[in-house]
């Protein structure tokens, strides 16, 4: 069978886009997903965003297989990139054009602005460690300034839920960690029953976060979304920033929001690398 995709990034963050509107199941399963994301035999990407037909009113769903095969709940980059992707296959000339999508995180509506970027409106936080889920605290306590011992470290963190588990923790260096030593350790700690995101956080300003990540699935990425908006409400919870604040990564900066509507948003580029067929 012969599959055309596309390949798009927002911020580093690659993900190989495929037009499956014909069918309610993916077309390429995990296994063949980690071949294609293999970057010396394959196509390379972070994972396989699949845009297959809405469901319960939605416009589209969005499904995503990981570069290891697993499959997240949601993917802020991958939400961008899918908007732009989605635009390109329906030839949309409005540049501002709203879709509904349905992921396994909820529903996200992502937004093109007129400059070419993405808005997103990611939904609410979840913070309760059942939502996440964690069992560092009782199931209806927050996890907030938590200490987690780690690689024979005490470090205090904070955790989010963004339809995905996020477990933050702030620092004074974030060019300093190592991150793919220690990255593991939290992603597969007992304390997560379905394993974690991890940020590493360094608040220069109250409106200004430097991040660094490991995703879970996927190890050290150039950006991470849902890591950017989590990041920001821990920020928020532990006094470190203020509700609107520019997240930089190693792939670019985010813009992120944290309305009294109690919605984050999300803003940022998503851009076309190239199209092939395999």
């Amino acid at each position: 069978m012969t599959i055309e995709f596309v390949k798009y990034h927002g911020l580093g963050n690659d993900f190989i886009l495929i037009d499956n509107r014909a069918s309610s199941e993916p077309i390429v399963t995990p296994e063949q997903a980690v071949k294609l994301c293999d970057r010396h035999f394959g196509i390379g990407a972070d994972g396989v965003i699949f845009a297959l037909p809405g469901t319960n009113g939605t416009d589209y769903t969005m499904r995503i297989f990981n570069s290891d095969g697993s499959e997240p709940e949601m993917c802020g980059n991958g939400i961008r990139c899918f908007a732009k992707f989605l635009a390109d296959l329906e030839g949309s000339t409005n540049p501002t054009s709203r879709l509904r999508i349905h992921t396994l995180a909820g529903i996200i509506v992502p937004q093109l602005t007129a400059d070419g970027q993405v808005k997103v409106d990611m939904g609410e936080p979840r913070l309760l460690a059942e939502e996440i889920p964690t069992t560092l605290v009782t199931a209806r306590e927050k996890v907030i300034n938590q200490s987690l011992n780690v690689a024979g470290q005490t470090w205090s963190v904070t955790c989010v839920s963004m339809g995905n588990p996020h477990c933050i923790t702030f620092v004074d260096d974030v060019a300093a960690i190592p991150l793919e030593e220690i990255g593991p350790q939290f992603e597969h700690h007992p304390v997560f029953p379905q394993r974690t995101n991890t940020e590493f956080i360094q608040a220069t300003s109250r409106d200004y976060l430097k991040m660094r990540v490991w995703e879970r699935g996927a190890g050290a990425t150039l950006a991470c979304g849902t890591g950017a908006c989590a990041s920001l409400v821990a920020g928020v919870l532990a006094g470190k920033c203020d509700r609107v604040a520019t997240v930089e990564l190693p792939g670019g900066c985010l813009q992120i929001e944290w309305s009294h509507d109690q919605k984050l948003y999300m803003t940022g580029a998503a851009e076309r690398v190239f199209a092939g067929r395999i």
